[in-house]
């Protein structure tokens, strides 16, 4: 009973907190108010929460993961793979080594191996929680791109970077050849199970469909379980899960181009998915929040036993901590970012020096969030040898500290940052989306007309699949007209199709609500209403 309850009242912070974010007057952070929520449970409640690392890690991770890789823009992640992968790869060993050694410096007490396994695990940032902070003032679509890029694959570098810290605290040791083969391993391996978990599962199920149907449920629980299958396959064979489940995400968006799922499992499918992101994303920040007292109150023990320092120098800490995290991606984002937007010297282009303000934004873009304390709560208990993790729950404390203030400082800077801010020109894809209109309009024009005379052929009354057909295939046509037009008749067009949109919706809206009247009156049954109101809205889901 108490397990369930504490998922309820998670479950329960989580709503709530989407309802405050919406009736504050000022942006806050999402996380950042989910975070309060979970202290407020703390301190009200007597309920406790023992947290299992590896559980907590399997339940939250490859889920997240899976769905990063499968919703990202494939096509921005390759345009920009250069910078990419420099952040993603360059910025998180940079990170590791320059925070690794500062923070042993500062705070003698935490070994150095746990230094560098708590700068592994805050190198991996979350854009999720940039698009929270930014929702008031949208972040420039290819930043945004970028950031999310980053996040897909730091959070695999910095997951196996902080994997191999923990390794050489358990062990004593530690092997840079070892190292870098049992790397290729980890990162060939896991994505080699990612891909063929899925390519596997999805051939299988299409497979089924074919011969016995199609279940819209059965479908979607496929969906969910693949990033745990994937995930706990490579774990077995000892590599590397994140990646496995990365990739799983990955070659969900490619086996999905195939377009061999039902419209409608696609629908309920996204609608699953989003709840399920939401909730978790959610749930992990109130359970920070709800951690955060024993978390604090180890981390004073553990400052005291180091030296006997003040509890403030804890805040002290993390402000260092956060201030040269921000310094060490402020440098690296202008010296990368500089030699690849130089590189069009070397083909006669011109050369942009990228603002500063540019490097800031990105600089402060770097919040850290459910990964980081994901990761950094799988921290293991107990040495090989039977003894306490050392500094444990410090530099949990300090990756919560981080995690809090990366919110709140991105709450203030990103705002005022982005307004104005000078952007590389865009690629306009309105061409590319005119041309897919236009080519899926005619198809579906000569689709209708070899449908039209195979179902007409032989019937006395062919002329009225003639009338029909020549009715629907009108509109693709004028849909073709649209899009073909230039200039002042473009734009004519584009505001005639908003109009259209506004008055379906309207129309659509208040065929629902008389279906609703209707029920309210019993002169409809619920069950034939059900169906007209998911009929209707499928149709306003598609002109939203």
């Amino acid at each position: 009973m108490e397990t369930i309850t504490i998922v309820l009242l998670m479950l329960l912070a989580v709503v709530v907190s989407d309802s405050l974010i919406r009736v504050s007057p000022v942006p806050l952070p999402l996380p950042l108010v989910q975070i309060g929520l979970g202290a407020v449970i703390a301190s009200v409640t007597s309920i406790r929460v023992e947290l299992e690392p590896d559980i907590f890690f399997l339940l939250f991770l490859p889920p997240l993961l899976f769905l990063d890789g499968w919703r990202i823009p494939k096509e921005g992640l390759f345009r920009d793979k250069g910078i990419i992968l420099e952040m993603a790869l360059g910025l998180v060993i940079f990170t590791v080594v320059g925070l690794g050694f500062f923070v042993h410096w500062m705070i003698p007490s935490v070994p150095l191996p746990v230094a560098f396994a708590l700068a592994a695990i805050l190198s991996p940032t979350d854009p999720i929680a940039v698009s929270a902070i930014a929702a008031r003032v949208p972040i420039p679509s290819r930043m945004m791109h970028i950031l999310e890029g980053e996040s897909l694959l730091n959070d695999a570098s910095g997951l196996v970077c902080m994997r191999f810290a923990v390794a050489a605290m358990l062990t004593g040791t530690f092997s840079l050849p070892q190292a870098f083969f049992t790397f290729l391993w980890l990162a060939f391996a896991g994505i080699a199970i990612g891909v063929g978990v899925t390519i596997g599962v999805t051939k299988g199920k299409a497979f089924l469909a074919r011969h016995l149907g199609e279940e819209s449920g059965s479908q979607i629980l496929i969906s969910l379980l693949i990033p745990f299958g994937a995930y706990l396959l490579a774990e077995h064979l000892h590599a590397s899960g994140i990646l496995a489940a990365v990739a799983a995400g990955i070659t969900m968006s490619y086996a999905e181009n195939t377009g061999q799922s039902l419209a409608l499992t696609r629908v309920r499918r996204a609608a699953v998915w989003d709840t399920a992101q939401f909730a978790a994303n959610g749930a992990i920040f109130v359970l920070l929040g709800e951690q955060l007292p024993s978390i604090f109150m180890g981390a004073v023990e553990n400052v005291q036993h180091g030296g006997g320092s003040s509890p403030w120098w804890l805040g002290v800490y993390v402000v260092i901590i956060y201030a040269v995290l921000v310094a060490l991606r402020f440098l690296w984002v202008w010296a990368s970012w500089r030699i690849a937007l130089y590189r069009p010297l070397n083909h006669g282009g011109a050369a942009v020096k990228p603002s500063w303000r540019l490097v800031a934004t990105m600089s402060f873009a770097g919040v850290r969030g459910a990964i980081t304390l994901a990761g950094i709560l799988t921290l293991p208990l107990l040495l090989n040898d039977g003894t306490l993790f050392p500094a444990r729950d410090l530099v949990i404390f300090l990756a919560s500290g981080v995690i809090i203030l990366s919110l709140i400082t991105a709450g203030i800077c990103l705002p005022r940052l982005l307004q104005n801010i000078d952007l590389p020109v865009e690629d306009s894809h309105q061409r590319a989306e005119d041309y897919a209109r236009i080519a899926a309009a005619e198809a579906a024009i000569m689709a209708i007309e070899k449908a039209q005379h195979d179902l007409a052929t032989g019937r006395a009354d062919a002329d009225a699949f003639t009338d029909v057909a020549t009715q629907i295939m009108e509109l693709y046509r004028k849909r073709i007209d649209g899009r073909m037009h230039l200039g002042e008749e473009r734009e004519q067009a584009a505001r005639s199709e908003e109009i259209g949109k506004q008055l379906h919706i309207t129309a659509l809206k208040a065929e629902r609500q008389e279906i609703y009247r209707l029920v309210r009156a019993r002169r409809l049954e619920s069950t034939i209403a059900s169906k007209m109101v998911r009929d209707i809205d499928l149709l306003e889901a598609r002109y939203g």
